[in-house]
């Protein structure tokens, strides 16, 4: 249980029950996540669209990608539900387990690609020391490949995971395993 009230599923009425059903069509299922949210149904709706314009519609990185943020900016903010989430959706592409879990916990001892790399060490600085970032940092991932429209999208999805970890962190989101699985990931 969260630390604050929630509104479950079977008591949700008129807009929260929409928003509540559109979640489940657009992502397979409701999210311990948005869930803790109910109390605030156009916050949640606008949480969710959000989620899904930087995260799924017409993205210029990968999903892939996107998920690598997720577990790399979670993990540096020590945030369990996160991790454990995007790990899940970064191990239906990867197919590797062990692999995102190293991810997880040091990026720097992983084979990953220049791309990769540069893209990593972007997200752990602007998480961990967001004042010290540069314009230095910015043509790294150019140089390594990315267009402005990428370097503003790996922006602002880190920026995003940086929230959405404070709100589960900060209101104590608990998760089970069955709650972690059965995500539509693409």
């Amino acid at each position: 249980m969260s630390w604050i009230n929630e509104i479950e599923e079977e008591q949700a009425e008129d807009e929260l029950s929409e928003i509540y059903e559109d979640i489940k069509r657009k992502r397979g299922k409701l999210s311990n996540i948005m869930k803790i949210q109910s109390l605030n149904p156009e916050a949640m709706k606008s949480h969710l669209d959000l989620y899904l314009s930087i995260m799924f519609k017409d993205r210029c990185i990968s999903r892939e990608m996107c998920e690598m943020i997720g577990v790399i900016v979670s993990s540096h903010n020590g945030c369990r539900y996160c991790v454990n989430h995007h790990a899940e959706a970064l191990s239906h592409f990867w197919k590797d387990d062990k692999r995102v879990q190293e991810l997880a916990k040091d990026f720097e001892n992983l084979d990953l690609s220049e791309e990769e790399r540069a893209l990593a060490a972007y997200v752990s600085e602007l998480t961990e020391n967001p004042d010290n970032i540069s314009e230095t940092d910015v043509q790294k991932l150019k140089d390594a490949g990315f267009t402005d429209e990428q370097v503003l999208n790996i922006n602002m999805i880190c920026s995003y995971f940086n929230f959405v970890n404070r709100i589960a962190l900060g209101l104590g989101v608990d998760f089970s395993e069955d709650e972690m699985k059965g995500y539509d990931y693409q």
